[in-house]
């Protein structure tokens, strides 16, 4: 019972809320209709005002009374203009001494100090507020009875202070209001702009992968098929065994490809989905190079199998691009090893062959070190790659502890 009743008051307000902002969006859509009712709100209250006096009303008394309330209409356009032209009326209505129309006068004065308030600077309403009290101060005198003055002035002076504050405390909402919405607009630019950045980081990062998974795969396969071409006539089971083991490496690289690219499709379930490749995946590499026909061998040192996800793919890749240009480059090539060793809070890669290194490189090759260089800096590592006395050496070293975990 109690939490329905709660649940009552809150859609109560909450209806209020929504029905107040509603009026508020109305009168800011049509601020030159709200400025003529506060005109006839005024000039409705200057005729009960008047008529309500047994005095008879000369037409001074009536032209000075409304004359007061016409300049508010314009108040929004120029704040400070009206408030001279009442105070002007103001001043003429003293000095013909109509005290009939001085309530209607302080009235009008008053609206015009708290407009002056709202919208200018805090000098420009002190200075308006002195010239009030003035006039308020030399009306009393005039027409005010001397034992009634000192309170009489003490109240203008109480209402003049009111209209201040008000008018202050509107001001300072209405920055506050602008800073919010400046703010808002400000950290939503920043989200696209973020947003950008990290579509134009995975854009790179699915280029970097593509080229790993197709340039790996195809030196395998194309090794494959001409290994199959070589042998068909003279053994054509190996011949066979070669092309069945090109379909599965393209196969393979299919499925990754698929995998890599399900990981941005949200509308997939997760159980289609799949983890990249890590340290446990580098057997089964290793296995295709040895079926495209070079020997390789695995030598780990260290617990490699607590590394970080982002790490273990930046070890794999790196020892993909490695066997692909030892595949693509190495001439004479007849075996490759790859090392992994670990220590407290590096990881050390190194790939060598006994191959000839090309004394020209082919057009387009680098974009593989390129790439493993990016890996290893996004772990505050280094590369190294360049001839060794028993062929190529890639030796890249990452640092745990200086990670920025790719996503």
């Amino acid at each position: 019972m109690a939490a329905s009743r709660v649940d009552g008051r809150l859609r109560h307000r909450w209806q209020w809320d929504r029905r107040a902002s509603a009026v508020r969006a109305w009168l800011r859509r049509r601020q030159a209709v709200v400025d003529v009712l506060v005109v006839v709100i005024f000039a409705a209250t200057a005729v009960g005002r008047i008529s309500a006096d047994h005095r008879p009303a000369s037409a001074s008394v009536w032209i000075l009374a409304f004359a007061g309330f016409v300049p508010l209409g314009f108040r929004r356009l120029a704040p400070v203009a009206v408030f001279a032209t009442v105070t002007a009326i103001a001043v003429v209505g003293l000095a013909v001494g109509s005290d009939q129309a001085a309530p209607m006068l302080f009235v009008a004065l008053l609206a015009a100090l708290y407009n002056l308030a709202a919208s200018r600077p805090r000098r420009l309403a002190l200075a308006g507020a002195a010239v009030f009290e003035l006039w308020a101060g030399v009306a009393l005198f005039v027409w005010a009875p001397h034992n009634v003055y000192l309170p009489s002035i003490l109240l203008m002076t109480g209402t003049a202070l009111a209209a201040l504050m008000t008018g202050f405390n509107h001001q300072t909402r209405r920055a506050y209001l602008a800073a919010l919405e400046d703010r808002a607009a400000r950290l939503e630019r920043e989200r696209d702009h973020q947003a950008k950045l990290a579509v134009a980081q995975e854009r790179t990062r699915i280029a970097r992968e593509v080229h790993d998974i197709v340039s790996h795969s195809l030196s395998v396969m194309v090794a494959l098929a001409d290994g199959a071409a070589a042998v068909t006539g003279t053994a054509p089971d190996d011949a066979a065994e070669a092309m069945r083991q090109t379909a599965r490496t393209g196969r393979d690289a299919i499925g990754e490809m698929r995998r890599m690219v399900g990981t941005l499709r949200t509308e997939e379930p997760e159980a289609d989905r799949h983890p990249q490749p890590g340290i446990a995946q580098i057997d089964a590499l290793l296995d295709q190079v040895r079926g495209a026909g070079l020997p390789s061998r695995l030598i780990v040192e260290g617990d490699l199998g607590q590394l970080p996800v982002g790490a273990q793919l930046a070890v794999y890749r790196i020892v993909q691009e490695s066997l692909t240009n030892i595949r693509r480059h190495a001439a004479g090539a007849s075996a490759a090893w790859v090392r992994l060793s670990k220590s407290d809070s590096t990881v050390d890669v190194e790939i060598t062959d006994d191959g000839r290194p090309p004394a020209v490189r082919a057009p387009g090759s680098g974009h593989g070190i390129a790439g493993m260089r990016e890996r290893v800096a996004a772990y505050g590592g280094s590369i190294e790659a360049g001839p060794c006395p028993r062929g190529w050496r890639v030796h890249a070293r990452m640092h745990l502890d200086e990670a920025e975990e790719p996503r």
